[in-house]
């Protein structure tokens, strides 16, 4: 992995980073096992302005009380850190060995537990604050790292390398095995829509839970990235043979869903993901009765082309993509270019 960098800041100049959310449009619980995913970075994320400071990082942020204050080099345990939000710094600055820290104040309008990888994108932003210099690629891993020491959670890395990854106008088709990356042009004759609908965390929830349950299904079939829907029928157990068919078609529906989306074929784009989502529910139980109803209610407008959850499940935000201005409550997200220094 690249190093932190080894300039040192003055420390009256104040720079500034920002690291976009992400809005998954189709491909879910499938990074985790190399599958493809389909996300966005979006035009909400979060900022950073700081100072360097010597040996130390200090934070303040606009939407979470508490100062966070931490030594460096960070070699503790991230998940003790308070206020808790500062576990992912720490945890950050433990992956890049930082030495040389920085004080300032963290801007956000992506709400924590919305399923819009908050976490992911202060994980981004943190490490080009504090030096970072190798590729979007290694940065996404350092911050995957991150996470998993942070929350203990064995998130996939989609949300990362969407966020270090991504590019003005455009998603981004993304095999997460192959870790290749690449850029489709969203339409401008489309709404992306995202309704936040319940707050959640990942922390606690069943995902833990789901990754085992996918490692059981190739434990039996070999990786779900090339199994077919015959090879899932021949898992014994009902509720592994369920986790391995939704992975195996979503795959496929993110084929799908580029190829609708790449002639305009809206409709179909529409119903592949408002077909993922009920696959999210049935095949893989990571939605919940408010979620669907969200869902129901949103596609059943006039105009609306399709609708799922959007992110690990359990609560969170649906996504719909439809006619320009059919849907007013939401926010309409763009496609935004990823993590970066603002100089």
């Amino acid at each position: 992995m690249a190093e932190v960098s080894r300039y040192l800041l003055s420390v009256s100049e104040t720079l500034r980073v920002h690291a976009p959310g992400r809005v998954n449009l189709i491909g879910e619980h499938t990074d985790y096992t190399g599958g493809l995913v389909f996300p966005m970075a979006i035009n909400r994320g979060i900022t950073l302005s700081y100072t360097a400071a010597d040996g130390v990082v200090e934070l303040t942020s606009d939407g979470v009380p508490g100062v966070l204050s931490i030594s460096l080099p960070f070699d503790s345990a991230p998940n003790a850190v308070e206020p808790h939000w500062g576990s992912y710094i720490a945890a950050m600055a433990a992956e890049l060995r930082a030495t040389q820290g920085l004080r300032g104040h963290v801007l956000s309008d992506i709400p924590a537990g919305a399923g819009l990888s908050s976490s992911a994108a202060l994980e981004c932003a943190i490490g080009l604050a504090l030096g970072f210099d190798g590729t979007p690629l290694e940065l996404s891993q350092a911050a995957q790292r991150a996470e998993h020491r942070a929350t203990g959670v064995p998130t996939g890395i989609m949300d990362q390398l969407s966020i270090a990854a991504g590019v003005a106008g455009h998603a981004t088709l993304i095999d997460c095995h192959g870790l290749s990356v690449t850029p489709h042009a969203v339409p401008r004759d489309i709404d992306v829509v995202v309704r936040f609908i319940a707050h959640r965390t990942l922390e606690g929830s069943g995902y833990g839970d789901r990754v085992a349950e996918c490692k059981r299904a190739e434990d039996e079939i070999g990786p779900l990235r090339l199994a077919t829907l015959d090879d899932v029928e021949r898992i014994s157990e009902d509720i592994i043979r369920r986790r391995a068919r939704h992975v195996v078609n979503e795959n496929q529906r993110v084929h799908d869903f580029a190829a609708a989306l790449g002639i305009g074929d809206y409709v179909e784009a529409g119903r592949l993901i408002t077909e993922g989502h009920a696959s999210l529910r049935d095949d893989f139980d990571v939605s919940t009765a408010r979620m669907d109803a969200a869902v129901d209610g949103i596609v059943a407008t006039p105009g609306v082309f399709g609708a799922r959850m959007t992110g690990g499940g359990f609560g969170g935000c649906i996504v719909a993509i439809c006619q320009p201005g059919a849907l007013a409550d939401g926010w309409i997200v763009s496609p935004s270019a990823g993590a970066r220094r603002i100089d």
